[in-house]
């Protein structure tokens, strides 16, 4: 059993988003949704019957999404970092996420919901963490002036 779950607030469209984000990622599952209740108009405005509660799971990682209403938002305070193996994965995901969203700086992106994300391959962080401070900050200096992460160029970088 996950001790942890992420839990996501949104609006009205936490169906909507499990259902993308399900899509997105290969290894995921759709999971339970429950309703609200004659309750949930009191609380949270929401008509009986309606959607309240959406499991799904990305990467075995367990996840809630909550139609809870617009007080809140999300903000990059909070972003879900993808260890991606290679190229492909990295361009596929960002053009997945970052459609009706937008691009960041280093690997970051916001989704169409606002969620934040970071799409990195994984040699990044082995390079960033060379014992060769020289070739680590040539990585660094080259990854500050990307949107999404190309690996050649941050091998280039690297090699000097």
């Amino acid at each position: 059993m996950q001790k942890i779950t992420p839990f996501l607030w949104f609006d009205n469209n936490a169906e909507e988003a499990a259902k993308f984000y399900t899509s997105t990622f290969k290894n995921s599952k759709f999971g339970k949704i429950s309703r609200y209740g004659k309750e949930g108009y009191e609380i949270h405005r929401r008509p009986a019957g309606t959607v309240m509660t959406v499991e799904f799971q990305i990467e075995g990682q367990k996840f809630t999404a909550l139609n809870g209403g617009p007080q809140f938002k999300f903000t990059e305070a909070v972003s879900f970092s993808v260890e991606c193996k290679t190229q492909e994965e990295v361009d596929e995901l960002w053009e997945r996420l970052t459609d009706g969203g937008e691009e960041g700086a280093c690997g970051w992106l916001k989704d169409k919901y606002g969620l934040s994300w970071q799409i990195n391959p994984a040699i990044l962080g082995e390079m960033l963490q060379d014992k060769d401070r020289k070739k680590a900050g040539r990585v660094m200096e080259a990854m500050l002036k990307m949107k999404k992460i190309d690996i050649k160029a941050l091998k280039k970088a690297y090699e000097g």
